[in-house]
């Protein structure tokens, strides 16, 4: 089970940083614009080549893309907050080229001012991968761990969302609904991703299939900051938090699935720039540890 204890990390995380930003620019009223578009692309590099190395190793070449995408909408009542973020990259060494990074992912939040920073608010979130994984190391061909839709997961809620400033937000919501999808039927006979498996008789030919999907009840918290928090230095950081709590098995109950994700990029030019990835993901349905990646790449990036 996740220890609850750890979610402080990322909560305070979040929290101080949001605390130590500065207050954002004043925008004169006859320059509002209700649409807001934009966006951050990078691509990053890491190469390395060996002759003759006493001390070992083995030459290898990656590459990263991402590209994010944001728009907004504000007028008078209505706040309407869309973001789509794309991730691939790869790793060629001594075997063969496997992918390291693969994620598409949609946000959409549309809200209803109910007080002063405070939304009613309705949450969509849609996130799957682009292309085929593989278990690593035994196999990097045959023996195929996902796909795309497979899985892919489709979250919809209701909540309170609150917009201190533009680059800070926490949204919470008691009640949701999240839906795990496994398009490829090898997989959900397998019971991967935690939908129900396929039925065996004794001499294990499958007498009815696995689901395709499998469907939660419970409560979301999902928080976001994204700022300059120095000059050349921006910071995005987003934690998302759900309680199953409609799971089969009681014990499960308790536990909660973390999503937490950082991004720095440092800029060391108009277009050179220093990316720190990391991702912490504890999911009870896909396995019972905390996952977790972290990459540094230089690369040329591009903000609009």
């Amino acid at each position: 089970m996740m220890n609850r204890k750890l979610l402080i990390v990322p909560i305070l995380a979040i929290t101080l940083l949001n605390v130590n930003a500065q207050t954002p620019d004043t925008v004169k009223p006859d320059t509002v614009k209700h649409f807001i578009f934009g966006g951050f692309s990078s691509l990053t590099f890491n190469q390395v080549s060996l002759s003759n190395w006493a001390a070992g190793g083995e030459n290898a070449l990656s590459a990263t893309g991402i590209l994010s995408l944001f728009g907004k909408y504000k007028k008078d009542n209505i706040a309407w907050d869309n973001s789509l973020d794309l991730g691939y990259g790869f790793l060629k060494g001594s075997q063969g080229v496997r992918k390291n990074e693969d994620k598409i992912e949609f946000n959409s939040i549309l809200g209803y001012k109910a007080a002063k920073k405070l939304y009613y608010s309705m949450l969509f979130n849609y996130k799957t991968q682009f292309t085929n994984g593989y278990k690593y190391p035994n196999d990097t061909v045959s023996v195929i761990v996902s796909r795309f839709n497979a899985p892919g997961y489709i979250a919809l809620s209701i909540g309170l969302d609150y917009k201190p400033n533009n680059f800070f937000s926490v949204y919470l919501s008691p009640i949701g609904g999240r839906l795990t999808l496994v398009s490829d039927q090898a997989l959900a006979d397998s019971g991967a991703y935690g939908v129900d498996p396929a039925q065996k008789d004794i001499n294990n030919i499958i007498i009815k299939h696995g689901k395709k999907s499998r469907m939660e009840i419970g409560a979301t918290l999902s928080a976001k900051f994204q700022k300059d928090v120095f000059k050349n230095v921006n910071v995005m950081s987003k934690l998302s938090l759900f309680n199953n709590y409609t799971d089969k098995v009681t014990a499960n109950r308790k536990n909660i699935d973390v999503n937490w994700e950082v991004l720095i990029n440092i800029k060391a030019g108009k277009y050179l720039t220093t990316s720190i990835m990391t991702n912490l993901i504890y999911d009870q349905n896909t396995i019972a540890k905390t996952q977790f990646k972290e990459g540094i790449g230089v690369g040329l990036s591009y903000k609009f």
